[in-house]
């Protein structure tokens, strides 16, 4: 699956991701990728919707399935504070998450 291959990649080397969730061009920056009722998940930041700044920084959750990923930017980003790696959510479930 490509898809997953670029979010490993992203997460790997801190870099957004390019692409349209729910018809919406979004900058990801990717912090988690794990498994829920067997489907893949990324846990990211919004860095940029439609081409403007969220309103407030948080982590958001994108079944992977629903995201249409259109390649790795070359855009960095640190690990933000508001990202728990240890949240029980993620527990036993983690495939790859980038470390602080």
């Amino acid at each position: 699956m490509e898809s997953s291959k670029l979010v490993l990649e992203a997460i790997a080397r801190r870099k957004c991701l390019d692409a349209t969730y729910n018809r919406m061009d979004v900058k990801l920056a990717p912090h988690i990728l794990y498994t829920r009722h067997d489907e893949l998940y990324v846990d990211a930041v919004t860095v940029e919707r439609e081409g403007n700044p969220p309103r407030e920084i948080k982590v958001g959750t994108f079944k992977l399935a629903g995201l249409s990923i259109r390649g790795v930017d070359e855009r960095s980003f640190e690990p933000q504070p508001v990202f728990n790696p240890a949240d029980e959510k993620y527990e036993g479930v983690t495939l790859f998450s980038v470390t602080a």
